[in-house]
């Protein structure tokens, strides 16, 4: 015997579905039930037709082919193939767990520490660095303009908010700009680039304001990625590298081409190592792209002016497109080390080189003197069909914010004529370093035993994971293992922000070297 409700159901349009259910119902049966109330009825009963029943029901009409099986539209099975491939180790497995942790912290969790110190990214901000005053000032300003008329900003303050404001559509800092930038942002960028590299012109129609400089490498390389098979697009990036680049390569469907940087040299580059890597790609590729993190992310070291030009001539030589990442150029320490822009050489290499070479290069405000996270890049000797395409790439995102175009006119206008200066030294104990020249990390190598390697393969991790897994588990230190940025087969790594203030960063290096020595006698 039929329910009511279920009788009701069928008086609602549906009798050639539940007659596939029900062959036998009497069609007299559904004149002894008045129809369902309206959807909008205030008398209707929600709970006349219970939703686990309407399940059964849709299932049964499933079954008898009354309805269609349909399962989720987007499946791990059916989404882009690409993006599974797609691997970021700086906010990975590690971070993830940190994040839970500090919850866990306080909800009142007892752990053997207080605190998580997350020295896994190069964040100022949250490691407890002072933004600075005159450029938050001036932001105020802008986002607020009747402030403008409060005497407590001082006047040059007020006069950069003016400037901004006027160049903005309406006088309106949320207001639409161009798509490469706001005119006068542009012609700033290039005048402190002029400045940077002794005079060198800078054209304002080759710069691109972005969202960071990550966005502007994505842009770059989905303009070089094409082909299938052995003619794909092959990429080469150090290794180590920062992860940024191999999910990007691996998102657009490029091939990732390997080069080894020296460790046992401080992390050179050694262009016999660059030639190697190419030769062996062309069996499966085609390398189009040479990508160079100077300063080096993560491993902190500084490239010599020779070795830029042994890169730019290798370029020439292999007909390749060079990307320049260049977004710690003003994080250099080492006594002796000195940022050489790949732009400034090129062009002191004379027409031979500065004519051919096509390059892209790259800076941003988040990591110069850690401010927040916007960039710019530069095109040189960019075929202008193919720039013209650029332009309409960028176009499709409108614009970068205009409030971050603002804060990168402040930092390169204002830091010309503020001397800034940065001292840094790091001790490791017990774990092999080389020294920090510049960027914002240490890169050091651990050596692990056997029977921790051996148990790290067991629970399916790299070893270095399953070391740093164990440091932020009993000391609440978060780092980032090697095997995400790369690493030659055998060796092992991490790599740490130098960014924690003096007393945090002392304490997190002791804690450290009581876990290293505490694990290798548990291991051995």
């Amino acid at each position: 015997m039929l329910s009511k409700r279920t009788v009701n159901v069928l008086k609602w349009g549906r009798c050639e579905a539940f007659a596939a259910v029900y062959p036998k119902v009497p069609d007299r049966v559904l004149l002894n039930f008045s129809p369902l109330p309206s959807l909008s009825s205030p008398h209707r009963n929600r709970s006349a037709f219970p939703a686990a029943q309407g399940e059964h029901l849709h299932q049964k009409m499933s079954e008898n082919g009354a309805l269609p099986l349909r399962g989720k539209v987007l499946t791990v099975d059916t989404m882009n193939a690409n993006v599974k491939k797609v691997d970021y180790a700086v906010r990975g497995p590690i971070v993830q767990r940190a994040v839970q942790i500090e919850k866990e912290l306080k909800e009142g969790v007892k752990k053997p520490f207080e605190e998580v110190i997350k020295a896994n990214i190069g964040d100022a901000h949250a490691m407890g660095q002072r933004p600075i005053t005159f450029f938050r000032q001036v932001m105020a300003l802008c986002t607020y303009p009747q402030l403008l008329d409060d005497n407590k900003f001082p006047e040059d303050a007020k006069n950069r908010a003016r400037r901004i404001l006027q160049s903005c559509g309406g006088n309106s800092i949320g207001a639409y700009t161009t798509s490469q930038g706001i005119d006068c942002v542009r012609h700033d960028v290039a005048n402190y680039i002029q400045r940077r590299d002794g005079g060198i012109p800078s054209d304002p129609d080759n710069i691109y304001l972005t969202t960071g400089a990550s966005d502007g490498i994505v842009t770059i390389l989905k303009l070089l990625t094409a082909g299938e098979g052995r003619t794909r697009t092959g990429v080469m990036i150090s290794i180590p590298q920062y992860p940024l680049y191999s999910a990007s390569i691996a998102e657009l469907g490029a091939v990732q081409i390997n080069y080894y940087l020296n460790e046992e040299k401080c992390w050179s580059l050694d262009i016999s190592e660059l030639q190697r890597s190419l030769q062996a790609a062309r069996e499966h590729c085609d390398p189009r792209v040479l990508c160079i993190i100077n300063p080096g992310n993560p491993t902190g070291q500084v490239q010599s002016r020779q070795c830029i030009e042994d890169v730019i001539r290798f370029a020439v030589k292999e007909n390749l497109f060079l990307m320049a990442d260049e977004v710690y150029q003003d994080n250099v320490y080492a006594e002796g080390c000195e940022f050489h822009s790949f732009k400034k050489v090129l062009f002191e290499m004379g027409p031979e080189y500065s004519s051919k070479v096509e390059l892209a290069s790259f800076h941003s405000t988040s990591k110069f003197k850690q401010y927040m996270a916007w960039g710019y890049m530069e095109v040189i000797n960019m075929d202008p069909e193919v720039k013209a395409q650029l332009t309409k790439l960028v176009s499709v995102r409108l614009c970068p914010p205009a409030p971050g175009q603002a804060l990168m006119d402040l930092v390169l206008t204002t830091l010309a004529i503020i001397p800034v200066f940065f001292l840094f030294s790091v001790l490791f104990l017990c774990l092999i370093c080389n020294p920090v020249q510049g960027a914002m990390y240490s890169f050091p190598r651990i050596t692990l035993p056997e029977r921790a390697i051996n148990e790290a393969k067991a629970k399916g991790q790299a070893p270095d994971m399953f070391y740093c897994m164990k440091l932020l588990e009993e000391t609440g230190i978060c780092l980032v293992p090697g095997s995400g940025f790369g690493q030659r087969e055998g060796t092992y790594h991490f790599r740490m922000t130098i960014l924690p203030p003096t007393d945090k960063l002392k304490i997190m290096l002791n804690k450290l070297k009581e876990f290293h020595q505490k694990f290798t006698q548990q291991y051995s």
